[in-house]
């Protein structure tokens, strides 16, 4: 019995150290993003060429809407080219985007991926691009986003992440997934540049220096969770990531709770399997190369996800008002108000609203789905899982009043 004890109580303690560890990091980096960024040195001023690589796959209902806002820059509209990447779309799509002064790419293999689509479209496209930006099918951009962006590159920068926002808050879900994001952008993007780190990078919205992405994704061949592959190579390899917090990609938000549980999935067997591949190497280069930056890039890969942390705190939070004695129920709900301030620091004044409050009650059935994702990733990370878009039929100008 008192082996039996002392186990139970050496796992409990591994437990909360493990717990401890991860919400003391993404609370240090909250507390960092309530700061502005540090202003950088412009070191040229260049207007660079731009490649707005659009890939999908089937998604004939969105792709013209979102190619002809993509045409709606302030940019010179000879310093850019907005290509569609069209995997299996259905004729009739591909003859209304050939209409729009767009380049239009049609690609099909066995198993679609990203990166497929995108190392295809660059293996036809002309050199004469100074950088790439990647956005999702269903992205619309604001209008200075290519402009922001360009100055980011004039101060010097190789990789950059813009401020992917969300486009719609029309059910519950929408409004847990948009607010997720917002979290992320102030924890891992914008308290990442304000402590001297890499942005973490999302996979749209992002842009990159050409001919460096085109010989970079040459070596990248994952199925699902590309952008996690190449953020990790690219601070393995010295390249720091800015974050522009004031480039905006408005994004789709699931509105359903099939949809959720299958992109978290995706985004789950991602993650597990880069722990896996670069966890270890990211903490033989940080004791023998000092490289900070890839090493605090893997230790993405060991956080929990948001919505799992804040439910098991919960959880753990209520067991402990009842069940542990005085000086480990202490120890807990510490822990506990330490996540709940992460999530207050992070979350924009714009959420803090009745909307929001009724949907903060579908947290549980989010945590459960999350839960259930867990017991569900074998094989996730060797298939192509397609979340489909619907039209939402908002501009930008539209979404900016809302």
């Amino acid at each position: 019995m008192n082996i039996l004890s002392t186990i139970l109580e050496s796992l409990q303690w591994i437990i909360y150290a493990y717990l401890a560890l991860t919400s003391l990091y993404i609370f240090l980096f909250s507390i960092a993003g309530i700061f502005p960024q540090r202003k950088r040195k412009q070191k040229d001023q260049l207007l660079r060429k731009f490649a707005v690589m659009i890939p999908g796959y089937k998604e004939d209902e969105i792709i013209v809407e979102v190619c002809r806002d993509a045409l709606e820059q302030d940019y010179p509209k000879d310093q850019f080219d907005v290509i569609a990447i069209a995997d299996s779309y259905q004729p009739e799509t591909i003859a209304e985007l050939k209409k729009l002064p767009i380049k239009v790419i049609e690609v099909s293999f066995d198993k679609s991926t990203k990166s497929k689509a995108l190392n295809k479209a660059m293996a036809v496209l002309s050199d004469d691009y100074d950088v790439a930006v990647i956005l999702d099918a269903d992205n619309l951009i604001a209008e200075d986003f290519l402009s922001k962006i360009n100055q980011a590159f004039q101060n010097g920068y190789q990789a950059v992440q813009g401020h992917r926002v969300a486009k719609n808050t029309d059910t519950g879900f929408a409004v847990l997934d948009a607010i997720s994001e917002e979290i992320n952008n102030h924890i891992f993007r914008k308290g990442a540049r304000v402590l001297g780190v890499s942005s973490a990078i999302i996979g749209s919205g992002m842009a990159f220096e050409y001919h460096f992405f085109k010989n970079m994704m040459k070596d990248v061949h994952a199925i699902g969770g590309f952008d996690k592959e190449i953020d990790l190579k690219m601070c393995r390899d010295g390249i720091t990531i800015e974050y522009v917090h004031d480039a905006y990609c408005y994004d789709e938000k699931v509105q359903k709770a099939e949809v959720f549980q299958h992109q978290r999935r995706r985004w789950l067997s991602a993650q597990f399997v880069y722990f896996k591949r670069y966890f270890l190497k990211s903490f033989l280069a940080l004791i023998t190369k000092g490289n900070i930056d890839f090493f605090n890039k893997a230790f993405h890969t060991f956080l929990p996800p948001r919505i799992l942390l804040l439910g098991f705190m919960s959880i753990i939070f209520l067991i402990s008002l009842f069940f542990l004695p005085h000086y480990k129920a202490l120890a807990w709900i510490g822990l506990f108000l330490m996540v709940v301030l992460t999530f207050l620091f992070s979350i924009p004044r714009k959420f803090y609203n009745f909307q929001t409050l009724k949907s903060v009650l579908l947290l549980p059935k989010g945590f459960f789905l999350m839960f259930l994702s867990l017991l569900k990733l074998k094989g996730a990370n060797k298939q192509f899982l397609h979340t489909k878009h619907t039209s939402s039929g908002t501009s930008v100008k539209e979404i900016k009043k809302q």
